[in-house]
């Protein structure tokens, strides 16, 4: 085979990767209208707090010519639990400015009206309703909750992997959203457009409050 033939597919190959979609082996979470929230006692079971220090919360973002890496870097919650993961509830408070990618001009654009809008829309929140044993890719439950964002707050469902235990609560996911559900519409340039498809990543370990 000779030397350029070699170059060539080689490139192409590196194309591929660089143009597949981030969340086409991603579990999808499901999105509906938002629901009313179960009235609660807020001093239900025992409080595990979420910080930055403890957790992350990070998405993957792509367009036809590849993807971008980000995450927030300042949010706050807790986990009300009260001896299984069925009985507790979710808050998480995110601060939309905090946002940050693997590029610093997409950091700045993420936050303009185009997509975030910052300005207007300090924060991001979200509250679980419901959470139901099993999920979807082995995760251990399914859980659904009311997501704002953007200034829209619809019903998301998503699995996640959550492991309690007397000093922590765990939570792993990863699923994707489509930010056109939240009025995050903006295309981008005609010859590399945005996908809507947005993969988002859970690693809380959330720690008992003292």
């Amino acid at each position: 085979m000779r030397p350029w033939t070699v170059a060539v597919i080689l490139l192409g190959l590196l194309l591929m990767i660089a143009c597949s979609n981030p969340a086409d082996n991603k579990s999808k979470a499901v999105t509906r209208e938002a629901t009313p929230a179960t009235p609660q006692s807020s001093s239900l079971g025992v409080k595990y707090l979420i910080t930055p220090q403890n957790s992350r919360i990070e998405f993957v973002a792509s367009k036809v010519t590849g993807s971008h890496n980000g995450s927030f870097k300042d949010f706050s919650g807790g986990i009300d639990y009260a001896g299984q993961p069925e009985k507790g509830r979710v808050t998480v408070t995110i601060n939309t400015a905090s946002v940050q990618t693997d590029t610093p001009d997409l950091t700045k654009h993420l936050q303009t009206p185009d997509f975030l809008d910052v300005a207007k829309y300090p924060q991001a929140t979200f509250t679980s309703t419901e959470i139901k044993p099993g999920g979807e890719k082995g995760a251990t439950h399914t859980v659904t909750g009311n997501f704002q964002l953007h200034g829209v707050t619809k019903s998301i469902a998503f699995p996640a992997t959550i492991t309690p235990d007397a000093d922590a609560i765990t939570i792993e996911s990863t699923f994707a959203i489509n930010r056109k559900d939240f009025g995050v519409n903006y295309a981008g340039a005609a010859n590399n457009l945005i996908r809507d498809e947005v993969v988002m990543s859970l690693h809380i370990k959330a720690e008992r409050a003292k």
